[in-house]
């Protein structure tokens, strides 16, 4: 996922990019509204998240024109104005969401990925996929060179983040915490166990490998 983040202050815009890059997802930043929307126009980004208060143009004006160019881009609004008619707006110039500040970061980040999956996972044919892999969303079937593969649900939901991540690398708190909701325990190996079934499933009889340990910081799906 490719991210436009529009926000004058430049200390929640560094803790929000930092937070979204450990996420695994491209940042690219802008301090004021005419340069977000001169990169918006040209950057080819999946979500931008935009205030509203903005030096040169406002994140309202902003939205307005993005919207009416690009209308298969998600836009997100990220501001203190909390009010209905600040909402109403936002709304009505072409946000599909409206987040008030203060906010939790994890609230943010659900919402970015409910965004872009409502503007990328259309359809009943979503798939995830790298070489002669592929995992189908809709149905949880998964298949490599053609021949199903029967995976539990949680070698599906690893499977997937891995997919999600491929080419980044991954850590065992990334996937105990992301993929199942789990406080990571150090002194348990259930982390390496269930990638250990996966491999088993996935790339044992089959070529090229595609799950990497990276010795000391985790696991990383590639070609």
């Amino acid at each position: 996922m490719k991210i436009l983040l529009v926000e004058d202050e430049v200390k929640l815009s560094s803790f929000v990019r930092k937070g979204l890059e450990g996420e695994g997802y491209w940042v690219e930043t802008a301090f004021d509204g005419q340069l977000g929307l001169s990169m918006a126009r040209h950057g080819e980004y999946d979500v931008v998240i935009l205030d509203v208060s903005l030096p040169q143009l406002n994140g309202f004006e902003v939205c307005r024109r993005l919207r009416a160019e690009q209308p298969k881009i998600a836009i997100l609004l990220l501001t203190a104005l909390g009010g209905i008619g600040h909402k109403t707006e936002g709304y009505d110039a072409g946000a599909d969401d409206y987040l008030v500040k203060p906010f939790e970061f994890q609230e943010l980040l659900l919402r970015v990925r409910a965004l872009y999956r409502r503007y990328h996972d259309v359809g009943p044919g979503r798939t995830l996929g790298i070489a002669d892999l592929t995992l189908h969303l809709t149905t949880k079937r998964v298949e490599r060179a053609g021949r199903p593969i029967t995976l539990t649900a949680r070698e599906y939901a690893l499977l997937e983040y891995l997919l999600l991540n491929q080419g980044h690398v991954v850590s065992r708190v990334d996937i105990a915490e992301k993929v199942w909701e789990l406080k990571f325990d150090t002194n348990t190996n259930i982390i390496d166990v269930y990638i250990t079934y996966l491999r088993r499933k996935i790339d044992k009889e089959f070529s090229p490998k595609l799950i990497h340990t990276v010795v000391g910081m985790g696991y990383v799906l590639r070609e």
